[in-house]
């Protein structure tokens, strides 16, 4: 298996450089071209953690006016699935067009340039193709940039380098300072290169504070000086604003939060893990855990239920905290239409994963689940044909590169692994492929103690099941070793995956079916 994992890396490799030879002829020519033809701008807008929970697919609760807007002059994907439920996966499968089996990113530490170091990212692409590239915030992973993907890379001053835990608060401020104090004085502080240490409080923050207190707010005001910038140059722009909000602690300023009534809230409806399924599929919320008012009385998915207060406030700063982004999206779209670029701008807006808000007792992402790969994604613009439009059709991340060369007239580099979604922009009906895949490496997070043996689970999502095979993973050539388990869903009865029925004698042929179209999709 190492074998034929080294012959497909070289295979991937020199297509890279015919890629990167033919890239750098088009650089070349890019100026003459962009004369000849308009090429439409990007606005590509990535937001952490954002379920599909917006007005536009189908949450009456939640307040999305922007968002919707944005979508009623384009095309929501109803079935677009993240690669894998963890921030650095997941958009490093989509910023390469590459499945995390290729990439070998599995965890939030790795950089795929360690591992494929001429890789071609989506931004570097339109970069080597004639466009200015710019990047604020939360493209790539926090801190694991690319430099080689933007001509500019802008950070707010005054801020974290990884700017999520962001308090305005007093008695918040006072803890971070002291905390900050007591990792001083242990000799455990760690510095970023902005000379802050990255400290968390609470798991949710209400500010009366105008939105350029909290950094998703001063960044949309820097974008927006940015895009008059833009407005001026010859050549076309690739934009990218990665809102880290709805992402923990979920602080907004408080007229976000005034806009919901708490008791209106819904709260999930099957908080138990999904029956007969293996115990390790959810587990314990690692990252939530590590706030001070979660890690005493947060439970296990397997242990009863948090208690309704609780859940209902945490809900409530999750959703105050979407309608914060939205508000911020609608700031980008208002000038995007005000500097008349509105007409030649493709916008693409997009979270990076799921995340359970009490579904199956959990509460966080990294799961194989319906809940947590299943992802918003809008693709808007005055040249997509089929505006106000949903579609059902199954799509992936690995198709975002594809469909953006598509639909800026430039051929799509053969290796990538998706297909262009371009299709869909014309007619939402079409089908695109059978199936999606995602995957989950289970034991590189959480306490200690459950990090005895990691675990890798593959699933496949078609029209009606979605199906999981689990393998012990062999740490030392990150490869998979012995078969654990299987799940088996029917969304036609079971959308929320609540019962595995793997186990029943009359799916053995279904099993064998599923399991086959599994492997089509992890043959790298």
């Amino acid at each position: 298996m190492i074998t034929q994992k080294r012959i497909i890396y070289v295979l991937i490799s020199g297509l890279l450089v015919l890629s990167a030879c033919q890239q750098k002829t088009e650089k070349d020519q890019a100026t003459n071209t962009t004369q000849q033809i308009k090429r439409p701008n990007i606005l590509f807008i990535p937001i952490d953690d954002l379920r599909p929970e917006l007005g536009c697919y189908g949450n009456s609760i939640i307040k999305s006016p922007n968002i919707d807007k944005l979508a009623s002059n384009g095309v929501v994907f109803n079935r677009t699935y993240c690669q894998q439920a963890v921030c650095t996966p997941s958009r490093t499968s989509l910023l390469t067009g590459l499945r995390p089996d290729s990439t070998q990113v599995w965890d939030l530490k790795t950089h795929f340039r360690d591992i494929m170091p001429d890789i071609v990212s989506l931004p570097q692409f339109f970069k080597n193709n004639g466009y200015h590239t710019v990047g604020l915030g939360k493209t790539f992973h926090n801190t694991l940039q690319d430099s080689l993907a933007w001509n500019e890379y802008l950070h707010v001053d005054g801020y974290p380098f990884d700017p999520d835990a962001v308090y305005v608060n007093q008695d918040n401020l006072i803890l971070q300072k002291e905390l900050e104090l007591k990792r001083l004085k242990s000799g455990k502080a760690k510095f970023d290169k902005y000379g802050f240490i990255y400290v968390k409080t609470t798991s949710n923050e209400m500010g009366d504070v105008d939105d350029d207190a909290y950094y998703d707010g001063a960044q949309t005001t820097m974008a927006i000086k940015k895009m008059r910038e833009l407005k001026d140059k010859d050549e076309p722009f690739f934009l990218s604003v990665g809102f880290y909000k709805p992402h923990l602690p979920f602080n907004a300023p408080k007229k976000y939060w005034d806009m919901y009534n708490r008791e209106d809230i819904p709260l999930a409806s099957n908080q138990f893990p999904p029956k007969d399924s293996p115990d390790f599929t959810v587990h314990g919320d690692a990252e939530l855990r590590g706030y001070s008012d979660c890690k005493s009385n947060l439970p296990k998915p397997n242990e009863a239920p948090w208690n309704e207060d609780r859940q209902r406030e945490l809900i409530h700063s999750y959703y105050a905290c979407v309608s914060y982004i939205d508000a911020q999206v609608g700031r980008l779209m208002n000038e995007l239409e005000r500097l008349g670029l509105k007409e030649n701008t493709t916008v693409v807006l997009w979270g990076d994963h799921g995340w359970k808000l009490g579904e199956h007792n959990g509460w966080g992402k990294q799961t194989n689940y319906e809940i947590d790969t299943r992802v918003p994604l809008i693709i808007s613009g005055d040249n997509v044909n089929s505006k106000g439009k949903t579609t059902n059709a199954l799509t992936e991340f690995v198709d975002i590169y594809p469909t953006l060369c598509d639909i800026t007239g430039f051929d799509i580099p053969k290796y990538l692994h998706g297909k262009s979604l371009k299709p869909l922009l014309k007619n939402p009906n079409e089908k695109i492929k059978n199936a999606a895949y995602s995957q989950f490496l289970l034991g590189k997070y959480g306490p200690l103690k459950d990090r005895k043996e990691e675990k890798m689970g593959y699933t496949v999502r078609t029209d009606r099941y979605r199906y999981v095979e689990w393998y012990k993973w062999i740490k030392e050539s990150n490869t998979r070793g012995d078969f654990i388990a299987r799940e088996l869903f029917d969304h036609d009865k079971d959308p929320q995956e609540n019962i595995n029925i793997a186990n029943d004698g009359i799916n053995k042929k279904l099993i064998k079916e599923m399991s086959e179209e599994l492997k089509k999709g992890f043959t790298l």
